[in-house]
């Protein structure tokens, strides 16, 4: 997982997960061979994946930057800029960090800008649009549900303090449920669960914290299959969208990096 403190988590992704999750991206955002992709995402990030497999299939650019690169983000500006790069990725935090270097606004070969990793605020969202010529997207996941299960198109216009992290990626199910494990009303918080061909086979070499974190899906349309207990606190909104609220237990991300106080 994406830097685990104390004890690091191997998860058991498989290859149809990853495949579904490269192919969702592509129907939703039409990534053409005339385009480029920043991958800068270090390894052990699980964004690095989409970042280097999305052009290969699809015959776009793969732009490679260099080692440590994504923490400068005026290097990163002036790379965009050197090599008309269309797509990239931010945890928010970095976000903030790029927003502030001279000249952004004339990067006119930006697209769109995927963030993911930390809580996206309403004011970096109305920052990011009184800047960027591009679109940017809000997406939400897990290392053990392949990269990310959620997607939301941000809108400047958009006034509601908190931004939703949105609706389910193709083939994935989210469920927002109490103890029991009974779906809750729409508007309440409860603790997201995710199923669908998205979760992991499990930790390697964990089978006590698979067998925690990896549970029966009561609502799967057949038998066997597993559900993804996030340990975040969630609701569903009126729209069909849901809403981040924060974690269960004491789990903290710092610039996307999971931090585990205890």
């Amino acid at each position: 997982t994406s830097g685990s403190t104390g004890n690091p988590k191997g998860v058991g992704n498989a290859h149809h997960a990853l495949a579904n999750r490269l192919l969702w991206m592509q129907e939703e955002y039409h990534l053409g061979p005339g385009e480029g992709v920043l991958h800068k995402t270090p390894f052990g990030f699980d964004v690095s994946v989409w970042e280097l497999f999305w052009p290969l299939i699809t015959g776009a650019r793969l732009v490679l930057a260099a080692p440590e690169a994504h923490k400068d983000a005026p290097h990163i500006a002036s790379l965009i800029r050197r090599t008309e790069v269309t797509t990239l990725h931010f945890v928010p935090s970095m976000l903030h960090a790029f927003l502030a270097v001279p000249g952004i606004d004339t990067l006119d070969s930006l697209r769109r800008v995927i963030a993911s990793g930390e809580a996206l605020s309403r004011d970096l969202v109305q920052r990011f649009y009184a800047r960027i010529p591009a679109t940017l997207h809000n997406l939400y996941g897990p290392t053990e549900a392949a990269i990310d299960v959620t997607h939301h198109a941000c809108a400047a216009s958009d006034e509601r303090p908190l931004v939703p992290i949105g609706r389910p990626i193709a083939n994935l199910r989210l469920y927002v449920l109490d103890p029991m494990l009974d779906p809750v009303p729409a508007g309440l918080p409860g603790h997201l669960h995710i199923g669908g061909v998205g979760v992991a086979r499990g930790y390697e070499r964990r089978r006590d914290l698979t067998a925690e974190c990896f549970v029966p899906d009561p609502f799967a349309p057949g038998p066997g299959a597993r559900m993804y207990r996030t340990g975040d606190l969630a609701r569903w909104l009126p729209d069909g969208s849901i809403e981040y609220l924060g974690r269960l237990d004491h789990q903290i991300k710092i610039r996307g990096v999971r931090v585990e106080p205890g």
